[in-house]
């Protein structure tokens, strides 16, 4: 992944001004001295990772990156949410489902492809938490501006300002 990111940041021009950085989001938190990877960042990303993460570590995460960002720094997290309802959460699984059959495929298939997560250092299986939930850890953890520019269905992209 961090490939990918360093080839699409290249083609962009940026290569300058970012760098990837493979370490636990767990250890950042707990120990930011250990890995020695800087503070004061302008922008966080993060994209389909945070929600392997239990709650508790998601917030203390959240705080670790709201202290590392400089003034009217700006979070953003791409991440699968917990459904809002089990009404909604049978919308969702058909609205996927949808999706898929458009493609070609099925869920079934696409999940087999996809195969199984590993636990590793403090990231597990789906840990999914609601929108809301996510939106309050960002407030409690000191961004003063949360937002969601971006939701489809179970899918979100959230995060904030300093």
């Amino acid at each position: 992944m961090l490939q990918f990111a360093q080839d699409k940041i290249t083609t962009a021009g940026y290569q300058q001004r970012w760098t990837g950085i493979q370490a636990d989001f767990g250890d950042w938190a707990n120990n930011p001295e250990k890995l020695d990877i800087g503070s004061k960042f302008d922008v966080c990303v993060s994209s389909l990772a945070i929600h392997h993460l239990q709650d508790e570590m998601k917030f203390k995460l959240f705080e670790r990156i709201a202290a590392s960002l400089t003034q009217d720094g700006c979070f953003w997290n791409a991440d699968p949410t917990l459904p809002e309802s089990p009404a909604l959460a049978e919308v969702y699984k058909a609205a996927r489902e949808e999706w898929s059959l458009q493609q070609g495929t099925s869920l079934t298939e696409i999940r087999a492809k996809l195969g199984t997560t590993s636990t590793q250092g403090y990231s597990s299986q789906d840990q999914l938490a609601s929108l809301d939930a996510h939106l309050q850890m960002l407030s409690k953890a000191g961004f003063k501006t949360v937002a969601v520019p971006w939701k489809y269905y179970g899918l979100a992209v959230f995060g904030g300002w300093l």
